[in-house]
């Protein structure tokens, strides 16, 4: 196993894409270090498997993705619930692509998480475009707004928070909502 060394680009590049039957499907151990990632995973990211295993998943973070939305998954996948999210990930030449995630615990069977396991599918374009990509770049422009990251992220997170309770629903709730919108 090989920790990546070599910087992913900063570029704001192209939008990639993946087939709509296709998953991307990844495994970390409880601190996000990737134990397994498949070839559809690695296509679309652009590394080799020996570039991935033992980095940290967030090598995928994309610079348009806002922190409080991680938060809101790790809060919830570390309380052993599992969670829907729209992500956009960076690819490892600086691409971009959006993807619908399942991130769920693995539990062992005495009932400890051992880790965690993703499958992300081709998402709705009409949904990232006209509520997803302006909700995150909102939810960015409040965790920018403050000097310290960790305030601006915390500032955001209770941004998303009242928007939920303004609609009177839960996060999975939220986004599955948006699946019976007319676009």
């Amino acid at each position: 196993m090989r920790i990546l060394t070599s910087k992913v680009s900063r570029s704001i590049g192209a939008i990639q894409f993946f087939k709509e039957g296709e998953i991307i499907v990844s495994k970390t151990d409880l601190k996000g270090r990737l134990t397994y990632a498949n070839k559809v995973f690695l296509d679309i990211a652009g590394f080799t498997e020996e570039e991935l295993l033992g980095a940290p998943h967030s090598i995928l973070r994309h610079p348009d993705m806002p922190r409080c939305v991680f938060k809101f998954l790790w809060d919830t996948i570390e309380a052993k619930k599992e969670i829907f999210a729209y992500v956009i990930n960076r690819c490892k030449n600086g691409d971009h692509y959006w993807v619908l995630a399942h991130v769920t615990p693995s539990i062992s069977a005495k009932g400890s998480v051992e880790g965690y396991h993703s499958n992300r599918r081709v998402p709705n374009p009409q949904i990232v475009q006209s509520v997803i990509a302006p909700l995150y770049k909102s939810l960015l422009e409040i965790e920018k707004s403050e000097s310290n990251a960790k305030t601006g992220m915390n500032k955001s997170f209770d941004t998303l928070v009242g928007i939920l309770k303004e609609k009177g629903m839960g996060y999975d709730e939220f986004i599955f909502s948006l699946n019976n919108k007319k676009f």
